[in-house]
């Protein structure tokens, strides 16, 4: 793996980390609003780590 495709991946592991830490913030917080901002910086969270995984799969396959 080459440079770029480490911190493409480290990128993603990262998001994906940070999208588990808002899923359980969400799960534990009784505050109505508090939920609703963690659901929704998760849910664009995955949607930036799935982008992110996407390139990590073209890096592969381009042998990078």
């Amino acid at each position: 793996m080459n440079k770029e495709s480490e911190y493409v991946q480290d990128c993603y592991l990262s998001l994906q980390s940070l999208g588990t830490g808002l899923n359980n913030l969400q799960i534990e917080t009784s505050d109505e609003e508090a939920h609703d901002v963690f659901r929704e910086g998760a849910l664009k969270t995955k949607s930036m780590a799935d982008e992110l995984g996407k390139r990590v799969q073209k890096l592969k396959l381009e042998g990078n």
